[in-house]
């Protein structure tokens, strides 16, 4: 608990009387300072803490009381004026600086006031959109799950229905065989292409090492697809509990590798994924022809979705290129940056 926090646990009157006494412990040494040395600047100090900690009422007071012991303290020490209106004068001089000081005092707390309430709604926002990417994230899965466990094992049983089929007919009917190979085939082709599409949905599966697993994927089909040189490397055992920075990690990775194959022309890609601490890194680096420092910082949806993901992961997305020599991009993020979905699912 912070200092603020523990005086505003006090009740009222106790504020109140540390204010009070405040004020006579200026006016005591205002007293035995005498009238060549005033202390009235020091007046401010219980009316700045009855600003801060009281409300207006008990600032009004501070602000009389420390108008009178000043008035007390001059007059006791047998301060001379020539004139006894410049005596009312000076009290009134003071007054009014102990009451621009008060003026002063609030204006600081209500700005200092805005500035906590806006951090406090960044703060909750912040909060709604991780839970509203966390949420999404979920929907995925669960609608990954339900292609990968329902409509794939359903065309996977009409698979062997038509392949039985293909079978008897061959057998028994020739002429009609040929139809049912090619439906065969087809059943086979839409198999193939919803389990993709359930990959692409739920891309990083549930488990602690789902993440290895889908990146071990991604660099092996990369090198498959566009035949080229796509390596994937861990240093030890690396499981990230949490699905969701799993899934925002590998995403990152698909889009670096991307944009090395579609604008970096890259030949040579290169993931890497570290654990240090409680920080996991990962990071792409190609060879291709790099990017320009400008289009790597505001220019590119890919380039501002990376740095989106890596935001929501209270993580840092750092690219480094040089023009003709490469890019890499490197992304840190702590291993609790957003809470655990509640139920597991699975896509493969």
């Amino acid at each position: 608990m912070s200092l603020e926090e523990s005086i505003r646990c006090k009740s009222k009157f106790s504020l109140l009387a540390l204010a009070v006494a405040g004020v006579l412990v200026v006016g005591f040494f205002d007293y035995i300072t005498g009238y060549q040395i005033s202390m009235f600047l020091f007046y401010g100090v219980p009316i700045l803490f009855s600003v801060w900690f009281l409300d207006w009422r008990s600032t009004t007071l501070i602000v009389l009381l420390s108008a009178i012991a000043w008035w007390w303290a001059d007059r006791a020490t047998g301060h001379p004026y020539f004139a006894s209106w410049l005596e009312v004068w000076e009290t009134v001089v003071r007054l009014l600086f102990f009451v621009f000081v008060a003026i002063g005092g609030t204006a600081m707390k209500s700005r200092r006031d805005s500035m906590m309430e806006l951090v406090a709604n960044m703060r909750r926002m912040r909060e709604l959109e991780r839970e509203v990417v966390a949420a999404g994230e979920r929907e995925r899965h669960r609608i990954g799950a339900d292609l990968h466990d329902g409509l794939c094992q359903y065309l996977a049983g009409i698979t062997c229905v038509t392949n039985s089929l293909h079978e008897d007919l061959a057998r028994l009917f020739p002429p009609l065989a040929g139809t049912a190979a090619e439906l065969d085939e087809l059943l086979k082709d839409a198999v193939v292409q919803a389990r993709n599409i359930a990959r692409g949905i739920a891309p990083v599966q549930m488990e602690d090492d789902g993440l290895v697993l889908a990146l071990d994927e991604l660099a092996a089909n990369t090198r498959r697809i566009h035949e080229i040189d796509c390596d994937f490397d861990t240093e030890g055992e690396i499981r990230v509990p949490d699905c969701e920075i799993a899934t925002h990690l590998y995403l990152i990775a698909h889009e670096s590798t991307s944009n090395a194959l579609r604008h970096g022309h890259a030949t040579s890609i290169s993931i890497r994924l570290r654990v240090d601490a409680n920080e996991i890194r990962l990071s792409i680096r190609d060879n291709g022809i790099g990017i320009h420092d400008a289009a790597a910082s505001t220019t590119g949806m890919g380039l501002r979705s990376m740095r989106y993901r890596a935001g929501v992961l209270n993580g840092a997305l750092d690219i480094t290129s040089v023009r003709g020599n490469g890019t890499e991009v490197c992304c840190r993020a702590p291993l609790t940056a957003a809470p655990a979905p509640p139920a597991p699912v699975h896509a493969s």
